[in-house]
Parts: C-alpha cells; sequence; structure tokens
C-alpha cells in the first residue's frame, strides 16, 4: 500500500514539473515563431538543394551558401555544379553566371516576388507580408517546428502547390517546395559563422 501512495505522489510530482513544459509547448504559435525569426539581423548558411524534374531522369543537386541581412538582403551563391550568385535588395533582383548579369525588377514578375518574399518574410519574420501571399499552418514546437505556406493567389497556386520550412528555434533547416507540375526542390540548410 505504501508503495502505491509513494508511486502516486512521485506521479503527481513528475507531472508538476512537466507541466510548465508541456504549458509553454502549447503556447507555441505563429505569432512567437515570428518573433523569434525577426530577432536574427544577419545569418549565414550553407545549403544542398535537390531539385526534382519530371523531365530528367535523375534530381540535380547544387550547393553554396546563403547570406540573409534583415531586413530585405538575401543572396544565394552556388558554388557546385557551377558558380551563380542571387542577391535581392529590396525589390531587385540580381542573377550573376559568369560574366552575364541580369538584373530584374521583382514588381514585374509578381509570382517570383511571391516566392522570394516567402524566404524573406520567414527569415524576417514578417507574418503579414507572407500572409499576403500564403496562408500559413505551423505544427511542431519550438525545438522542432514545420511552417507550412499554401498560396492565395490564383497564378501562384497554378505553379506552386505548398512550401514547406522547417527549423527549431529561430534557425531554418530546410525548405521544400512542391510544385503542381510535380516537380520540387529540397534545401537542407546549415548555420554557418557569419562572413
Amino acid at each position: 500500500m505504501m508503495t502505491r501512495i509513494l508511486f502516486a505522489r512521485l506521479c503527481i510530482l513528475i507531472a508538476l514539473m512537466l507541466s510548465p513544459a508541456i504549458s509553454r509547448a502549447a503556447e507555441w504559435d505563429i505569432e512567437q515563431l515570428m518573433q523569434s525569426l525577426a530577432q536574427i539581423r544577419t545569418d549565414h548558411a550553407s545549403f544542398v538543394e535537390k531539385k526534382t524534374i519530371a523531365m530528367l531522369d535523375k534530381p540535380v543537386e547544387s550547393s553554396g551558401e546563403l547570406l540573409y541581412i534583415a531586413p530585405d538582403h538575401l543572396e544565394k551563391r552556388t558554388f557546385k555544379p557551377k558558380p551563380e550568385s542571387m542577391t535581392v535588395d529590396g525589390d531587385t533582383l540580381l542573377i550573376e553566371r559568369g560574366r552575364q548579369k541580369h538584373r530584374l525588377q521583382l514588381q514585374d514578375y509578381p509570382e517570383l516576388a511571391a516566392f522570394i518574399d516567402s524566404i524573406r518574410g520567414t527569415l524576417a519574420g514578417e507574418r503579414r507580408a507572407l500572409e499576403r501571399h500564403y496562408t500559413l499552418s505551423l505544427a511542431g514546437t519550438a525545438a522542432h517546428w514545420t511552417l507550412q505556406l499554401l498560396p492565395v493567389d490564383e497564378k501562384m497556386q497554378s505553379v506552386v502547390k505548398r512550401i514547406r520550412i522547417e527549423g527549431a528555434e529561430n534557425a531554418l533547416h530546410s525548405i521544400e517546395i512542391t510544385q503542381r507540375d510535380g516537380d520540387s526542390s529540397l534545401m537542407r540548410i546549415e548555420k554557418l559563422a557569419a562572413p
């Protein structure tokens, strides 16, 4: 009888000790995620991206580095298989391949702008910017979360089925894009020291 009472007390004690952690996990929501992400002013990471394209026999893999400087500077420097650089500053996208340079104004390419805003908006923790183009849903806890973005615009819906971003705390670990035509890409991200 005494062991049952001790066991019951031990269970109650464990439950009381865990209740703050359970409560914090239950409170985790999109607003908290966005606040956590907004604290990052500069981020530097390596990436490996695999693109699955229906017309190709095997996925295309690329790797390189990402640099984010709040609120709206984003660079993707690809080293393999071929050097390429994409830099977004405000509303301008600069693409460099070898000696070729292409400068695009994002307002002229609304679908591209919406896609770039999905990444920049997430990195900046700008919920309202994301909700202009996507329906958001969050699953998991602060220690391991998945943010799903579903396009709301019909033109964007005809291209992108969904974007899934996974991370922990205020760090992104992967970005998966599933297109309507069946093509997809998965980018794995690993944080690096500031450049």
